[in-house]
């Protein structure tokens, strides 16, 4: 997501007897600063200053479709306002209150004042909100904005996702068990069921013409495609072509698949190839019916506008300060190391095509796993650098340095009782995620 995609309500709040013309001043100050951004405002930089103002500003909003609320406090007021539009308007809503020059004389606005006596008022009613003091175009409040307002987007998308669960979770499995009625009631997601067996006679139908484009596309960025088993490929690109086809048809913005032993001994294929190109084309696909890690993969996606990965943590090396991310070979062929061409492989322990085999790509990486652990979400979160290094083993798999340390990290998962799958962008987006987590009202556990 970027900024473009963002709708923000704005609203700013005075009372006449403070400096109007000050207030005005800094309140299209700040308007001119989140247009130049490219934001889509809604609602003008004119000053609400009483009752009737704030309800005609409200019915505006409440029929726009935002985003966020952002409510500029022009100048002290009480709460009276910022709560009835609180209350009316279900968005994350972030207070921005504006210091004034110190220079003895009258207080001009006391716009600190306002938000601090709003905060109280939203804090005893129970609504949770964010806030910035800060002058209109100051570069830390409109990084805070940015990552305020691309959480409250990508809570948004969150209440329209539909993750589709395809089979059930293996047998003792625990880290990849769903509970539908939390995820509907705290995220706003729902999980679609489609059984196995529908799905594999779906698959063995497919348009093979679409296969053989699909094909094609992959013999120019595979190595050794076509010593592949052609029928057994023939059958994941087919799943592929299946799932996609699902996904438009089902409006699902992700995919959590049940890949073994089914599509091993069912329909003679490995699931990851499949789920590796649905992930390259940003429908994020998690293996084991793992719907909290495909959750996991669309808010990373969501947040860096690229593919996301879930993965197993595998080895740590704790001398070296180094863990081994890998899994069979599902990984986004974008994630691939440009210095290593990406091979066709078989599955390690089935002898199955198609998997996706590279060491991923050196950079800077966000993790992130929305966890049950405890029996209620949390938001787990990390950071690292994907070193540059041989494949540790078969599959797609890289080597990380964590901002942490490996042991700490190791700790983190065993001493927390993690779920063995967790998912990696790339890029530093941990400021976005704290700032989501708090919108969701989800604690956070840095790893």
């Amino acid at each position: 997501m970027n900024p473009t995609e963002i709708r923000i309500g704005f609203v700013a709040i005075a009372r006449p007897t403070f400096d109007i013309d000050l207030a005005r001043e800094l309140t299209d100050a700040v308007f001119t600063s989140l247009g130049g951004a490219g934001y889509t405002l809604v609602g003008a930089a004119d000053l609400v200053m009483d009752r009737d103002a704030i309800a005609e500003r409200i019915s505006q909003l409440a029929a726009a479709d935002i985003d966020m609320i952002l409510a500029l406090q022009a100048t002290f007021a009480d709460s009276a306002m910022i709560l009835e539009l609180a209350r009316e308007i279900d968005a994350p809503l972030l207070l921005w209150a504006l210091p004034e020059p110190q220079l003895g004389g009258r207080l001009r606005i006391n716009s600190f004042c306002g938000i601090n006596l709003a905060g109280h008022g939203l804090r005893r009613a129970g609504i949770q909100y964010d806030y910035i003091y800060a002058a209109p175009a100051e570069a830390a409040a409109l990084e805070k904005l940015r990552c305020f307002a691309l959480a409250a987007g990508i809570k948004r998308r969150l209440r329209r996702a539909r993750i589709g669960r395809l089979g059930e979770r293996p047998a003792g499995f625990d880290t990849c068990r769903v509970n539908h009625q939390a995820l509907k009631t705290r995220l706003g997601v729902e999980v679609a069921q489609f059984k196995l067996a529908p799905f594999f006679a779906r698959t063995q139908a497919a348009d093979q013409q679409k296969v053989a484009t699909v094909s094609a596309a992959l013999e120019t960025r595979l190595v050794g495609f076509d010593q592949m088993d052609p029928d057994a490929t023939n059958g994941t690109l087919s799943a592929y072509v299946t799932l996609d086809e699902m996904a438009r048809a089902e409006q699902l913005s992700g995919m959590a698949v049940r890949c073994w032993p089914e599509f091993f001994t069912d329909l003679g294929c490995s699931a990851c190839g499949a789920m590796s190109l649905l992930s390259d084309a940003y429908t994020p696909s998690s293996c084991e019916a793992d719907v909290n890690g495909t959750i996991t993969q669309l808010i990373l996606q969501l947040a860096a506008d690229e593919p996301a990965f879930g993965s197993d943590i595998v080895a740590f090396d704790v001398e070296r300060d180094e863990a081994v991310l890998w899994h069979c070979g599902l990984a986004p062929l974008s994630m691939a190391d440009p210095d290593v061409p990406p091979e066709a492989t078989i599955h390690s322990n089935r002898n199955k095509p198609l998997l996706m085999q590279f060491p991923l790509k050196p950079g800077r990486v966000t993790i992130a796993r929305l966890s049950e652990a405890t029996g209620e979400f949390r938001l787990v979160i990390g950071a690292g650098e994907m070193l540059k290094a041989p494949a540790a083993f078969t599959g797609t798999s890289g080597k990380i340095r964590f901002d942490s340390g490996a042991a700490a990290v190791m700790e983190g998962i065993m001493g927390e009782g993690l779920e063995h799958h967790i998912a990696i962008v790339y890029g530093d987006h941990l400021a976005l995620l704290e700032a989501l987590a708090k919108i969701l009202g989800l604690p956070v556990l840095r790893l």
